[in-house]
């Protein structure tokens, strides 16, 4: 049987009956990003794999990227001038969580920054 959106979202909705109908669609995007071919999906336990897995990489880039937005908001309270190294570094992580979540949408390689 071939997996197609629609299918993939039903799936979603049986294994993840409290989501919303947005954190299905998201969940659509992002496992049809992590396969080649979303027929994939439709094997065995491929599915129930791939969710828990991509619900992991999804709550870790979730907390990351939460605390990495109280650092910037305690960083944007102090002078850009006076900004020290660590300061800088609090940018530099920004930007890469901020790819690494852009990367798992895109369903590409997260860059090693």
């Amino acid at each position: 049987m071939t997996m197609t959106c629609q299918r993939l979202a039903e799936e979603i909705q049986e294994l993840q009956p409290e989501a919303t109908p947005a954190d299905v669609a998201r969940l659509c995007l992002l496992l049809s990003n992590s396969v080649d071919d979303l027929n994939k999906l439709a094997e065995g336990d491929s599915l129930t794999e791939a969710w828990q897995d991509m619900g992991l990489r999804l709550q870790a880039a979730t907390d990351q990227h939460a605390a990495m937005t109280m650092e910037l908001e305690e960083l944007a309270q102090s002078d850009p001038k006076k900004f020290s190294p660590d300061q800088i570094w609090v940018l530099i992580r920004a930007i890469k969580v901020q790819s690494q979540v852009l990367q798992l949408y895109l369903g590409e390689p997260a860059l090693d920054v």
